[in-house]
């Protein structure tokens, strides 16, 4: 049928073929009367992607199209539309659905809604349509979920941001970096790089903690203030309670030693987890949050108005995703999942090539 009925994209068929894309035309929900299609010009490639479609984050519903780092133009809104103009360059990303009616959601917490559906992967209520995401021709969603982009942000280096730079943006914020404060990024992969970036901009002294030395240039390039080997004799020593708040964007919790971070915090200091590794992750014994009274917690994306806070500090700023393009195509989707798999990225994708796949 096509568009406005059918969207065009690339779909996994399962985790056995989890690198195989398939060109096909997909069912979307019903255009509603706050909604807004947006014809996509970029989407970036997210490790959720691919902890996705190879099974690591469960079962889904298969064929699934994937992409929730989403930049393009709005070409149609419903007609009680007021947050998005059409015409207008937006951005979509990892989530497109809440109640927006309950007390998480009146309060700026809606990404904890107990109603939030994924952008892409979620069965939509009332049809049992299964959301398709940015590694298509179009998206369709409530204007709640559509953000308007500062013309300043170039739209393949500002895509990464809508999902790992909200991810890293948020906690920071709730748990006050700035001026004064000292914060830690656990890991310098897609979101601790946004997390160094942001932790920089809001003025903070920033530090990257990671298992060697191999990343230290890149961190001090992203503006880090210092840089921590946990491979070093006696690492966290020099450090000891002087953080006040760390953010662990690890992706993996093997030989992961919990307490010898933990005890790089201050009193009352907050240990935020953002990523999501496949494995159980670490043991947390109460003896190690007492000797400094070590606070805990974790963070899910971000609010619309973190969202758009962060858009404009990154304008205000000039901040600048680390960014490779590759043109989406069978083969570079291919190419993109697999690296990123490999993590052999510095570091994050961005696809391209919209119009040469999907049309004007």
């Amino acid at each position: 049928m096509g568009y406005p009925d059918t969207f065009e994209g690339f779909q996994v068929d399962s985790p056995e073929k989890w690198n195989t894309f398939t060109k096909r035309d997909m069912p979307t929900q019903p255009f509603g009367d706050h909604d807004v299609d947006v014809k996509i010009m970029a989407c970036g490639v997210c490790g959720s992607d691919v902890h996705t479609i190879t099974g690591g984050w469960g079962d889904q519903a298969w064929p699934l199209c994937c992409g929730h780092e989403i930049v393009g133009k709005a070409i149609r809104i419903g007609k009680k539309v007021t947050l998005i103009k059409e015409g207008e360059r937006v951005g979509v990303g990892a989530q497109n659905y809440s109640c927006l009616e309950c007390r998480q959601c009146k309060n700026d917490n809606e990404t904890y809604c107990v109603h939030q559906l994924n952008t892409y992967g979620s069965r939509w209520p009332d049809t049992g349509i299964v959301t398709t995401g940015g590694y298509a021709s179009h998206i369709r969603t409530h204007e709640h979920w559509v953000f308007p982009i500062p013309e300043k942000l170039e739209t393949n280096l500002v895509a990464p941001m809508l999902c790992a730079g909200l991810t890293a943006y948020s906690p920071l914020v709730r748990n006050g970096c700035g001026p004064g404060k000292k914060v830690g990024v656990v890991g310098l992969g897609g979101i601790g790089h946004f997390a160094t970036l942001f932790a920089k901009a809001l003025g903070a002294e920033t530090y990257v903690i990671s298992r060697s030395h191999a990343k230290e240039a890149d961190a001090k390039k992203l503006g880090a203030d210092g840089f921590i080997a946990t491979a070093d004799k006696d690492w966290a020593a020099p450090h000891h309670m002087t953080f006040d708040l760390i953010i662990n964007t690890a992706n993996s919790s093997k030989g992961f030693d919990l307490a010898a971070y933990l005890s790089l915090l201050d009193v009352h200091g907050h240990w935020i987890s953002v990523g999501l590794p496949e494995e159980a992750g670490q043991e947390v014994k109460a003896q190690d949050l007492m000797s400094n009274g070590v606070l805990i917690g974790a963070s899910h994306l971000g609010s619309r108005k973190e969202m758009l806070a962060m858009l404009k500090l990154a304008a205000d700023k000039g901040i600048k995703s680390w960014v490779e393009t590759i043109d989406i195509s069978e083969e570079g989707l291919k190419e993109a999942v697999t690296r990123l798999k490999n993590t052999d990225v510095k570091y994050r994708f961005t696809l391209t090539g919209f119009e040469k796949q999907f049309g004007k």
